[in-house]
């Protein structure tokens, strides 16, 4: 084997690593910490492809690969505005580090999307009272410096460590892929790993 290869592959382990580390908030993740494949999607709450992705394709990758321990999906928010931030935010704050409430508030924002844009405060107002969070609850999380400051800590970590640079951005056991994906685009690349 040349040392070409081999310095390839250290290259590309190194930067799997750099992408499998969480930076300010804790990574929100569904999925076995042993599956053998790792998806981290890079979204935003204001992605049309990402909601597209959201409603469509991960509800399949769900079934068929991280509830059968296969996948290990972490989402990790790259708000493109700050309509977008303020929605992840309340996601966070709906969550309180529970994954699950997490991606069921992530799968609604996606559902609500056109109504995100249109008229934020009283969509996120509504999905804040329906998670059961007080009115004065949801208008101090979208007040929440502190949350807002490591959201845009992560986004600049993406995108300067690891060229996050568009959404939605998957990272397959550290392999770059960008743009929308069909569920086969991605049953495909998960599959090729699964046969190793």
């Amino acid at each position: 084997m040349s040392a070409a290869p081999v310095g390839e592959a250290k290259a590309k382990d190194a930067f799997a690593v750099l992408v499998a580390r969480p930076v300010s908030l804790p990574d929100m993740v569904l999925g076995s910490a042993k599956a053998p494949v790792t998806i981290t999607e890079y979204s935003s709450m204001s992605c049309p492809h990402c909601a597209a992705f959201g409603q469509n394709v991960f509800p399949m990758l769900r079934s068929k690969y991280i509830d059968t321990g296969k996948v290990r999906f972490v989402f990790r928010e790259f708000p493109l505005d700050i309509k977008a931030a303020a929605a992840s935010m309340l996601a966070r704050c709906i969550a309180e580090g529970d994954a699950e409430k997490y991606f069921g508030t992530v799968q609604l924002l996606f559902q609500q999307q056109e109504r995100l844009m249109a008229q934020t405060k009283d969509t996120l107002m509504l999905i804040g009272r329906q998670a059961g969070l007080s009115e004065q609850a949801v208008e101090t999380c979208g007040k929440d410096q502190t949350l807002l400051d490591k959201l845009a800590a992560d986004q600049r970590f993406a995108l300067d460590a690891v060229k996050v640079d568009s959404t939605p951005t998957f990272f397959v056991n550290g392999e770059r892929l960008k743009g929308a994906m069909s569920f086969e685009e991605l049953e495909a690349k998960v599959k090729s790993l699964l046969k190793r």
